[in-house]
């Protein structure tokens, strides 16, 4: 039951203006929601002022002190009040607020810090000495002199002070620490030319160092891979593809992992527009639905993607935090994000994720030995004749053939190939070092393939391997004669909202390529005419509202195409070789040979290793012979 709003007369409502004070406390409530935006806002005027190197120091999570140290073009004395006044700026002239090109362009930052804490900004300019001045709770004081070489310091002192309601929302040290290594790790990877340091002061003194990354060199794409590498982790830009497309405008830049380093989450997807760090639903869908047809709905792509467009072509003044923007055509902005990615994907072949054999050599668990005493390699002679002497007698009751689950491979010396397999690898050209995937050596547990490889061994998964090589054909037949769509003998009729038939009638023609045909019948309702032959018999009402559904949380729908290709992989699935097949070793190869010739064949259809390569350095570890 509502109660009575005692804060409204009786009488006729008077209209007030709020006192500056009032203003800047509502301003800030909308740029600073924790120390994290006050954290992001400082370093972005750091950016835009042409700094190099930037320091930042916090104290309890932020709450008591936050302090940005950079080495920019600083502040002269007589703009410094101007600085803390609403709406003042340097950045645009005001005359067109989409003609934007840096980070901060609103001017509500600095008075919106001092409203709620105690804000001192020192700074000093190239060919003038260097001054300060402070602001408590909205209160400025006079400008001073001050001692600094160069640069600008910002000192924000017992944040939210002036509101305290707001800090019983914060949450703990700890948290809003973890919030401001965020920030500043994602304002690192739009700016990699740029050198970040992060302490921890709470203790008193220098502090702890807790993130820390030099300014790269080199060209801008090995610029962005060391940085990625910093902060994202070796493993990242190991198996990171790099990105680089353009199409009416837009270019796309970045790097994006393969499938096989999927994450169970999306913490792993980092979006840039114009250098800015945003969190917009259309990218994030468009990332989806490049990764739609690698990963399972439990994993998520990693990836660090930047769009830079003329400013014109996106409005970043959608929020107060600038957050998010709005392109002038989304749809090209979505398309390329896409193509680009899948172009990326199919470029990767069959590679997978280094990953899958670190994890593999964690399983691997030697047992502890004393000294190892190691000898030197042998000779590629001497090891043949030692080949030679091992294998067994001709009626020995243990010959490999005899044993269950033991392909009949012949056991040769290292490096050479049997003449069973130079028909599929081709005698007159040396295999090991032509072919990525070598050459089969022997198949175990009527499942696993072993195959050696120039650098060491590769150890592949049949029944996955070819049931991704059967659903790449199958999507590729698709793809060339379309999807047959089966006509239903009375058309479902499915009432909808005004607003719901509007937005399902716009995609109806995206629909149509997939074999569900749509169409208006009058009123708010939309007739289905046909449905996908390949579905069977489906319910066409509860198919449109699922499709309303996901537009309505990603923008757009993957629902009928994920149900087509869902039947294409139980197809595959079906079609492939089983696990529990005895494989010859010409038919081993000639799938090791398939696989190295069809994209995405590193992955199975749901995202997992279709096969993992050990190098011989980690295989001689794992037996101490290093």
């Amino acid at each position: 039951m509502l109660k009575e709003d005692r804060k409204i007369s009786e009488n006729q409502p008077v209209i007030r203006q709020l006192d500056e004070g009032a203003i800047n406390r509502i301003a800030a409530g909308e740029v600073v929601e924790r120390p994290a935006s006050a954290v992001k806002e400082l370093v972005e005027n750091a950016i835009d002022a042409g700094a190099s190197r930037i320091e930042i120091a916090i104290a309890a999570g932020g709450k008591t002190l936050i302090r940005v140290t950079d080495d920019g073009c600083g502040i002269t004395p007589d703009q410094l009040p101007l600085a803390l006044s609403r709406h003042a700026t340097s950045k645009i002239d005001g005359s067109d607020l989409l003609d934007i090109h840096t980070f901060g362009f609103r001017g509500e930052a600095l008075p919106s810090l001092g409203a709620v804490g105690r804000l001192t900004i020192t700074s000093r300019s190239k060919g003038f000495e260097a001054s300060s001045i402070s602001v408590s709770g909205g209160a400025i004081s006079p400008v001073k002199p001050a001692a600094l070489t160069a640069g600008t310091i910002v000192e924000l002192r017992d944040l939210f002070y002036a509101t305290p309601a707001r800090l019983k929302f914060m949450r703990s040290d700890r948290a809003e620490s973890q919030a401001i290594g965020d920030v500043i790790k994602r304002l690192a990877m739009a700016e990699p030319y740029i050198g970040f340091t992060l302490r921890d002061v709470s203790s008193g003194g220098e502090g702890r160092v807790s993130f820390r990354t030099e300014p790269q060199n080199g060209d801008l794409f090995d610029a962005l891979h060391s940085r990625l590498a910093r902060i994202l982790g070796s493993e990242f830009a190991e198996n990171a593809l790099r990105i680089d497309a353009e199409r009416e405008g837009l270019r796309l830049i970045g790097y994006a992992a393969l499938p096989t380093y999927s994450r169970g989450s999306s913490v792993a997807q980092y979006l840039f527009v114009n250098g800015r760090p945003v969190k917009d639903k259309l990218l994030v869908g468009a990332l989806r639905a490049a990764y739609f047809d690698f990963l399972s709905r439990d994993r998520h792509p990693a990836a660090a993607l930047f769009v830079d467009c003329d400013p014109q072509m996106v409005d970043v003044n959608v929020h107060p935090a600038k957050s998010e923007v709005r392109f002038r055509d989304p749809g090209v902005a979505r398309g390329l994000i896409v193509s680009a990615l899948r172009h990326a994907l199919a470029e990767a072949g069959h590679r997978a994720s280094t990953t899958v054999a670190g994890a593999t050599l964690g399983a691997m668990r030697p047992e502890p030995t004393g000294r190892v005493y190691q000898m030197d390699r042998p000779s590629l002679g001497a090891r043949a004749a030692g080949y030679q002497m091992q294998s067994p007698l001709p009626h020995s009751i243990s010959e490999p053939h005899d044993m269950p689950g033991f392909a009949e491979t012949p056991m040769m010396p290292s490096g050479q190939i049997p003449e069973s397999h130079t028909a599929s690898l081709g005698a007159d050209e040396p295999a090991l070092t032509q072919y990525p995937l070598g050459a089969a050596r022997g198949q175990v547990h009527e499942n696993y393939i072993i195959a050696q490889t120039e650098t060491g061994m590769v150890i592949v998964d049949q029944h996955a391997a070819h049931e991704r090589l059967v659903y790449e054909k199958l999507k590729a037949q698709m793809a060339e004669n379309g999807v047959a769509a089966q006509a239903l003998l009375i058309p479902e009729i499915v009432e909808l909202s005004e607003s719901d038939c509007a937005r399902l009638l716009a995609v109806a023609e995206e629909l149509t390529k997939f074999g569900l045909t749509i169409e208006a019948f009058g009123g708010t309702a939309i007739a289905v005419r046909e449905t996908p032959a390949i579905l069977g018999e489906v319910n066409a009402r509860a198919m449109v509202l699922d499709i309303l559904d996901e537009l309505d949380d990603q923008g757009e729908s993957h629902l009928v195409l994920a149900k087509i290709e869902a039947i294409l992989s139980r197809v595959a699935c079906h079609g492939s070789i089983r696990s529990g097949r005895r494989m010859r070793a010409d038919e081993m190869n000639a799938l090791l040979r398939e696989m190295e010739s069809t994209p995405h064949s590193g992955q199975c259809n749901h995202g997992r290793p279709t096969y993992v390569e050990l190098k011989l350095a980690d295989i001689e570890r794992l037996f101490g012979r290093t």
